[in-house]
């Protein structure tokens, strides 16, 4: 399995809007669609934010449980929720979707940071306990994100006091502003840090796209694109979600790799059907 590269789509995000992108999907059905492009192109994992009537990001359990009945209806696709879609969210709209979904996967933001020089990302340990828990009593596997050194040691904590059970799975997010910057060295040093039988997937925001994902193939990793990370395909040219995956798994396959398939992220991950 050491050569089989999962891919995952990232849609939407929480921020992006047709007035940067008309490529971004923001309705159920909007998303569904791309999902299922995506997924005819190599994406095995979708990881889904929905959007309100406004287009603002919203943790509605009933848009998530409408854009995944959408997804079933056309594919397998493995989905990989956020619990992090509003900044505004309660401890508990941030958990709700997946007691009522039970996906495969969704995102454990492991610490708190100042968010795009801006405002503030609130993951208070309190609820970070608590969501650890819920994933487990509800067999959702945790994406623990890391947008800084600082999040590993917070998941080391989470592991041994039985909050996250191993083996784990790092997202390493970089490039955000107020996290570590999208360099191959902070990628290095973050792989370096976790805990032998770990797997991780890796992205870098905006012009970082290209280089954190072309330095997770050459290190082993798996590797995340989409709309919600980075709107281009190159200089000035607007991409598709579709496009970022077939680069990604052209890319895999010029490496000597091969894109992982349903199977094999489920043998991976070691998530049960």
């Amino acid at each position: 399995m050491s050569n089989k590269i999962i891919i995952t789509i990232a849609t939407t995000g929480a921020w992006p809007k047709k007035e940067q992108s008309p490529h971004v999907p923001l309705t159920p059905a909007e998303i569904a669609e791309d999902v299922y492009k995506c997924y005819k192109a190599g994406a095995s994992i979708a990881h889904l934010h929905m959007r309100d009537e406004d287009g603002n990001g919203t943790m509605s359990k009933e848009k998530f449980e409408e854009t995944v009945a959408l997804i079933k209806e056309r594919c397998d696709i493995i989905l990989n929720l956020t619990t992090s879609g509003d900044l505004n969210a309660t401890d508990e709209t941030r958990q709700e979707h997946l007691k009522l979904i039970r996906p495969d996967m969704a995102s454990y933001d492991c610490g708190s940071m100042n968010w795009m020089h801006s405002s503030l990302f609130i993951n208070h340990p309190k609820f970070l306990e608590e969501l650890g828990m819920t994933m487990q009593e509800y067999n959702v596997k945790p994406e623990i994100e890391i947008f800084d050194a600082g999040m590993i040691y917070n998941s080391l904590y989470y592991l041994k006091k039985g909050v996250l059970k191993a083996p784990v799975h790092y997202q390493f997010v970089l490039g955000a502003a107020g996290g570590m910057a999208a360099t191959v060295e902070n990628l290095v040093y973050l792989k370096n840090l976790i805990p032998e039988g770990s797997t991780w997937s890796a992205f870098g925001i905006g012009k970082g796209h290209v280089p954190i994902m072309l330095a997770a193939i050459a290190l082993g990793g798996h590797i995340r694109v989409g709309l919600e990370d980075n709107l281009y395909y190159g200089p000035g040219v607007l991409a598709t979600n579709e496009q970022l995956v077939t680069r990604a798994s052209n890319l895999i396959k010029e490496s000597g790799n091969e894109v992982a398939s349903l199977d094999d992220v489920r043998q991976i991950l070691g998530l049960v059907k």
